[in-house]
């Protein structure tokens, strides 16, 4: 089993506090989410500055892309962004538009998958027209309503697809060996990391965990 990557997100708004974070938990990571509002509030200039930073490191810029999905993200590729997202509810030809700025840049997209009704049916589609990663994705406000995401993730395991999967919703130490076993390609961790009282140490604790179950 080829060891899973650990995506770190990061969802501050404030801009050197965010460097700050990554700087901390950077030799435990593999990738750089710049989270929503991180991306909403700060921009490609953050892309920039943690590109510059951290050139060994994938980063994944958590646009959710739902309209207009080339031109949204061409800016976020040309600044260095190796992921972009895109919801899959925003339909086919949305989807596409954000493939289409991967490929121009020799980057990646990831289908995001939250929210959308038929997780298989648009994961077999989008992966299909180019996508190199789909995402289990449970957001805050369902993990609110306690859902988790590893019914979704067996589903989409199950389809056998040519592509990486990424799972995000609530992952801390106690499951993620779990999701080690249950095959992610990619395993985003937020709170468990940013919000422990040593988000360095937390994020050696996962990567221990992570590497032991692979």
């Amino acid at each position: 089993m080829a060891t899973p990557l650990i995506q770190m997100a990061i969802d501050a708004l404030d801009f050197d506090a965010s460097v700050a974070l990554a700087e901390e938990v950077a030799p435990f990571v593999d990738i750089f989410e710049i989270g929503t509002p991180c991306i909403k509030h700060n921009g490609v200039p953050l892309v920039e500055e943690l590109r510059a930073r951290f050139p060994d490191k994938l980063l994944l810029v958590d646009l959710k892309t739902m309209d207009a999905g080339e031109y949204e993200s061409t800016p976020f590729y040309a600044a260095g962004a190796d992921i972009c997202t895109v919801l899959g509810v925003s339909g086919l030809a949305t989807c596409q538009g954000v493939i289409k700025a991967a490929k121009a840049h020799g980057a990646e997209a990831q289908i995001d998958l939250i929210n959308v009704s038929d997780k298989a049916n648009c994961a077999i589609a989008t992966v299909e027209s180019g996508a190199q990663i789909v995402g289990i994705h449970t957001g805050l406000d369902a993990q609110a309503a306690g859902d988790t995401p590893f019914n979704d993730l067996a589903e989409i395991m199950g389809l056998g697809l040519d592509v990486r999967v990424s799972i995000a919703g609530g992952i801390n130490q106690s499951t993620v060996q779990d999701v080690v076993r249950a095959g992610a390609s990619i395993i985003v961790v937020g709170a468990a990391i940013y919000g422990a009282p040593s988000p360095a140490e937390a994020a050696r604790e996962i990567r221990e965990l992570v590497d032991a179950a692979a």
